[in-house]
């Protein structure tokens, strides 16, 4: 079946970056771009006419929320309540699965539906650990992805898998304990689910592998990580460079800073995709002389920039401009609620004129290229975060009629500056419609009831962990004073 839709703005692809068609149309057939822009005089089964929208591929999110987030209550504490936000020796001896496999499952799915509201067609996923036994699981991701193929959204999945966990004991200082035998048995289990999975559910499901912080992982882990990585073809993905906190223990084990410890075990590389990565030499937390940029960008890694994440537990990458200019492929993840791109890329775009001082940083053609194309370039995908002849039919329509939205200038700033996840209208994924008028056509009635009932329960579950003991007001103090109605 033939697809045509038409909208003042649909970008294009030229060959070597986006174009913008003014008053222009995309055209699928079954899931494949067969023409975008003008002049379309083939046959057309349905019509869509989207009016003053911009019509654009879609989204791809390489650290994507697929958590209902603990950053909503973990993101303001102060050093005494942080502690709380980490297992104690005591729970340590008597970890346990909080949630059940369905109630899992769940978080996944209403997880993957606020990523397709938010127009992002392709996610890899990335969920807390706080309230697993040790790490994801096998049946989570198989569940993980059938959910994702239910909703009709992209997404490269992987259990997580550490050899460590951060505790906090009696007198609250905090260690790390080590387990390398659950680590190993994690990345097994990793491994067999890329080799089951990969390419799965009418090619929605792909595998990668997720170990996960690099404090928390033991360097021979990493390294056969990346062999593995080779061998299946698959993406690897570390969080690192993003605490203070690593690069203390870092330094201390190993004489090395994040990244130089990863380019000696030959962890590097052009599948590598790095979470944060803002704790380099040179910045000003780490002002130290080292290469740390070089060697991302000789080994073609990518640095995924997830600005508002960073920014609500006071940190900033200096800076995305920087590391452009340097050379480094730089791609965008969202990592928090809501997971909301066109916010993520606003909010880019004032931390780095901010870092830089200077109004032309920070640039929208940029942020908007790192959500879309870098992003599909990162994962091997010439076929994705671009429209053109013969790529995915994956696309995102964002109205800008809004009253709220006021006019528009250039479609792209205009949607930057002035538009945000609510704003996305219609999402197509694998030329499917996954979200139609705003709403997503695989939602369930109670799912905001369930997914509030998730939260509290998420919530509470930090006073049995606490070394302290403290309760659930006490670590998660509110904004103001609720006062409730007399019974």
């Amino acid at each position: 079946m033939r697809t045509r839709i038409s909208a003042r703005f649909v970008v294009g692809y030229d060959g070597t970056d986006h174009v913008v068609h003014e008053n222009g149309a995309v055209v699928y057939e079954d899931d494949t771009v067969i023409h975008v822009g003008h002049g379309f005089e083939g046959r057309v089964d349905v019509e869509r006419d989207e009016g003053l929208a911009l019509v654009g591929p879609g989204f791809v999110d390489l650290n994507a929320l697929g958590d209902i987030d603990h950053a909503v209550f973990d993101t303001y504490q102060d050093d005494a309540l942080a502690t709380g936000q980490r297992w104690s020796q005591a729970y340590l001896e008597r970890r346990h699965e909080v949630f059940s496999r369905a109630e899992e499952a769940f978080k996944r799915r209403y997880a993957f539906g606020q990523l397709l509201l938010n127009g992002v067609t392709t996610a890899l996923p990335i969920a807390s650990e706080i309230s697993k036994a040790w790490a994801e699981t096998y049946e989570e991701m198989a569940d993980a992805a059938e959910a994702a193929v239910q909703l009709g959204l992209r997404v490269y999945l992987g259990p997580s898998y550490r050899s460590a966990v951060p505790v906090v004991d009696a007198q609250g200082r905090t260690r790390l304990h080590h387990e390398p035998r659950l680590g190993e048995a994690g990345l097994d289990s990793a491994a067999r689910f890329v080799a089951d999975f990969d390419g799965s559910g009418h090619g929605l499901v792909h595998g990668m592998l997720a170990p996960s912080r690099i404090e928390t992982v033991e360097p021979a882990l990493l390294r056969r990580s990346r062999d593995i990585s080779d061998e299946l073809h698959c993406p690897l993905r570390l969080h690192a460079g993003q605490t203070m906190f690593e690069v203390g223990l870092l330094r201390e084990a190993h004489g090395r800073r994040p990244i130089e410890l990863l380019h000696d075990i030959g962890f590097l590389g052009p599948r590598t995709l790095i979470p944060h990565a803002w704790a380099v030499a040179g910045h000003s937390e780490l002002p130290v002389p080292g290469n740390d940029l070089d060697l991302l960008r000789d080994s073609g890694t990518t640095v995924i920039f997830c600005p508002m994440a960073v920014a609500r537990y006071a940190v900033v990458l200096e800076s995305f401009d920087r590391y452009l200019a340097h050379g480094i492929r730089m791609a965008m993840g969202t990592d928090t609620a809501p997971p909301d791109m066109i916010r993520a890329m606003d909010t880019g775009m004032v931390l780095t004129k901010a870092v830089e001082r200077r109004r032309s940083a920070g640039s929208c053609r940029d942020l908007y290229r790192a959500a879309t194309i870098a992003g599909a370039d990162a994962l091997g995908r010439p076929d994705l975060g671009r429209l053109a002849g013969g790529t995915r039919a994956d696309i995102t329509v964002v109205d800008l009629s809004a009253t709220r939205t006021g006019p528009v200038d250039d479609p792209i700033r205009t949607l930057v500056l002035a538009a945000n996840g609510r704003d996305v209208r219609t999402v197509v994924v694998n030329g499917r419609t996954v979200v139609d008028d705003g709403a997503l056509l695989g939602a369930r009635h109670d799912d905001r009831e369930r997914a509030q009932a998730y939260l509290d329960r998420y919530r509470a579950g930090y006073s049995e962990r606490d070394h302290l003991g403290r309760t659930e007001q006490e670590l998660f103090p509110p904004t103001y004073d609720i006062r409730r109605a007399a019974r």
